[in-house]
């Protein structure tokens, strides 16, 4: 049995460096609790800028919107960046295995990305969000199937699918022919149906679903920061849970107050769940349906040949 935990608490948007060290004392906490396993929410190193279209509309794109997005550049992380180091060595520090949500730069693109980090292996596993919802495409570029990582962890075998991924039916039978026990959905969606598509999921695979969102309020957002839409003082309001493989809500949903949630994971009862289902197995019908996954890593521009002087 192992105790988790879900960090339902709010970014510091813009500000890699003080996401970060809020995100160390809430690990740090999570261990003092027992946790060996604690999943932040989506875009919680470098903040979900809900709210914003950057000031582009169809043809058009504004210059404060474009320094909005340099701002928002500037605040993304890169995987062998100080940031990750310091988020290694808390978890190492802390024997907590972490999931976070940060704004991966690579190049000149920002990806919305799920980093998987072992007290033991340090960053051993990250998932690249496959498709930005709506707008979110306007600032985050696509994944591939080389991040579909499902990866070892005390509690179990751990991935990560991240907010509207979660309705992707072909990415969650990815999942879960990969084994994955501990599926851990960072989000932003905060509404009431999304509490429902989480307990759908965990009876669908018979998995741990571990889902985390922020509770925010206009507060923490920059002075100049302006919000393109009608929108009370909370800007997301959580509702983070933890669900076992049969539906069962084992805690939350908690709304609008910053808390962790915690549950004991017990992988018997995961594979007792197994007696009438296993979606890539006895209830599969591989001679109907199949899927195919492309995991491998695609580039833009690809050298080939030795270099000529």
């Amino acid at each position: 049995m192992t105790k988790v935990a879900v960090v339902q608490a709010a970014s510091v948007p813009f500000d890699a460096q003080a996401a970060v060290d809020k995100a160390v004392d809430l690990i740090r906490e999570c261990a003092e609790s027992g946790a060996e396993l604690a999943v932040f929410p989506e875009a919680f190193i470098g903040g979900y800028p809900k709210g914003s279209t950057f000031g582009s509309t169809i043809g058009n794109r504004s210059a404060a919107g474009r320094k909005l997005f340099e701002k928002y550049y500037s605040a993304a992380i890169t995987l062998d960046g100080n940031e990750v180091t310091q988020l290694v060595t808390a978890s190492r520090e802390s024997n907590v295995f972490v999931v976070v949500g940060v704004i991966e730069r690579l190049g000149n693109t920002l990806y919305c990305t799920a980093l998987m980090i072992s007290p033991d292996g340090g960053l051993v596993g990250k998932h690249r969000k496959l498709m930005p919802t709506s707008v979110e495409r306007l600032v985050w570029g696509f994944g591939d199937g080389s991040t579909l990582d499902v990866v070892d962890s005390p509690a179990g075998r751990v991935g990560t699918v991240i907010c509207w991924e979660n309705y992707m039916p072909l990415l969650r039978q990815a999942m879960y022919a990969q084994g994955v026990e501990i599926y851990c959905a960072p989000t932003a969606d905060d509404r009431p149906s999304w509490q429902h598509s989480m307990v759908h999921i965990a009876i669908e695979g018979r998995v741990f679903v571990l889902s985390a969102c922020q509770t925010i309020t206009k507060d923490a957002y920059p002075a100049d920061y302006e919000f393109e839409f009608e929108i009370g003082n909370n800007v997301m309001h959580g509702g983070s849970m933890i669900v076992d493989p049969l539906g069962n809500v084992l805690a939350g949903p908690v709304f609008d107050e910053e808390t962790i949630l915690y549950a004991d994971v017990e992988l018997s009862k995961k594979r007792e769940s197994h007696l009438d289902m296993d979606i890539t197995g006895n209830y599969a019908r591989p001679d109907v349906f199949s899927l195919s996954v492309d995991t491998k890593a695609k580039n833009s521009v690809e050298f080939n040949g030795a270099a000529t002087v």
